[in-house]
Parts: C-alpha cells; structure tokens; sequence
C-alpha cells in the first residue's frame, strides 16, 4: 500500500468517525449532539460554491496571506542573517524580538487598529506580525549552525568574506531558513484569523466566525475545513518552491 493510499484511508476513517459520532449524538467526554454530519457539511459546501461571495472571503484571505507573508520573508530573513553574523546585532535586536514574540495575535488587535488608518493594513500587519518571528529565529539558527571547518577551509582557499556568505553560509542556513518560512506560514494564518475575526468584514475566518454568530453550524466546519486546506496548501507551496535550492541535500529516505 502506497503511502497516499495509507492517507486516503486515514481521511476516510476520520469521516466514518465524524459520520457515527454525529448521527448517533454521541455525548461521552465531547458532546456531538449540534455538530452536523459530513452529508450535511457537504449540502452546505454545494450551496456555498455558487456564491460568488464565499469566493470573496477565500480571495481576500489569501491576498492577506500573500502580503504579510512576503513583507515578513523581505525583513525578517535579512534580519535573521545579520543577527546570525553579528554578535552586536544579535545583542541589540533580540531583546525586542523575545518580549515581542510571545504576545498573541489577539493581543496585538487593539493597538493595530489604532497604529493603523484601516482595517485592513491593521489585520495585514497583524498576519506580518505572526510570520516574522519564527522566520528571523530560524535563518539566526541556520546561520550560526554553519560548520566552522567549511568557513576556514574556504577562507585558506582564499575566498573573501562576501563569497563565503553566498557560497557557505547561506547554503548552510538554507534548510533551517525554509523550515522557518514553512512554519511561519501556519502562524500566518492563525493570526490572521484572530484579525479577521475581531476586526474584519471579509475572509475566510471572518465568515467561519459569523457563521457561529448565525448558527450556521454546516458553515463553522466548512469554514475550518477551508482553513485547514489554505493552511496546508500555502505551506507545501513553500517548500516546493524551495526544492530546488536543496537539491545538494541527501535525504535520509
């Protein structure tokens, strides 16, 4: 059995379970009484489809994604590299990055909206705020776990500092750097939707919470389904597009 057909198969057990523990009502530890059954989520997800609105929520979550996502990429990976360089960077700009860093997304609301003239550069700076820590954190690691011997056999090879940076150091850090985007991009999502949902009018964690607000409870599943499907995309889109910078990388199976 292939390791596809092996998830397909988990996928099909998982709405087994969902199907029986929703049309019996199950009520032992977690309660399934309100919780619609994959038949109705899926009605629902057939109306849903040819509103053009729900397709506005999808967009406007992504172009989100896609903008804070990018602005956390440009500063935070330069950002990581010269911390991971430089002692005094690292001691100037850390201090910040660790009181920052464990604030959640939701925290960060009130005062976006007052730092910002619109909602929307408000959740943007929220969805950039979720992403960058994680990014500068691991290109530092990647950067400063670069062997040494390399640095100095290169440098008895007589490469400059600049060549050793593009032709040692960033190699190194790269697979620590991609895991860092990779991670920021489920962070991402998280804290957009903390913005959405407290501050926004349009995206998809906007219409899962309003959803809620309506009890439409078909609509909160195929809200989180799409979140998760988003979510999981986006971060596969990153690591395919940093494959062919890790071809050098032998993999262990």
């Amino acid at each position: 059995m292939t390791r596809y057909a092996i998830r397909i198969l988990a996928v099909i057990i998982a709405l087994g379970v969902w199907h029986f523990a929703s049309t019996m009502k199950i009520d032992f530890i977690v309660s399934f009484k309100n919780i619609p059954s994959p038949l109705v989520v899926g009605s629902a997800l057939g109306d849903l489809l040819t509103s053009s609105k729900f397709y506005v929520h999808i967009l406007v979550s992504i172009k989100r994604i896609c903008i804070g996502f990018v602005l956390a990429c440009l500063l935070g990976i330069p950002i990581g590299i010269l911390m991971g360089r430089s002692r005094f960077a690292e001691d100037l700009i850390l201090p910040y990055i660790e009181v920052l860093r464990p604030i959640p997304a939701v925290a960060w609301i009130p005062l976006a909206i007052l730092m910002w003239p619109t909602e929307e550069s408000s959740i943007i700076f929220i969805t950039f705020l979720g992403a960058i820590f994680p990014i500068v954190l691991n290109t530092i690691h990647g950067v400063e776990q670069t062997p040494e011997v390399l640095v100095r056999a290169s440098q008895s090879l007589g490469a400059g500092k600049g060549a050793i940076f593009w032709h040692v150091v960033l190699p190194g850090a790269l697979p620590s750097i991609v895991t860092g985007l990779a991670i920021a991009m489920g962070v991402s999502w998280f804290s957009l939707l903390a913005g959405e949902i407290i501050s926004g009018q349009y995206g998809i964690g906007y219409f899962t919470w309003s959803s809620y607000t309506l009890v439409q409870y078909p609509q909160i599943i195929i809200g989180m389904l799409v979140i998760g499907l988003l979510g999981t995309g986006s971060t596969a889109l990153v690591r395919r597009s940093a494959q062919p910078f890790l071809r050098w990388q032998v993999k262990g199976r």
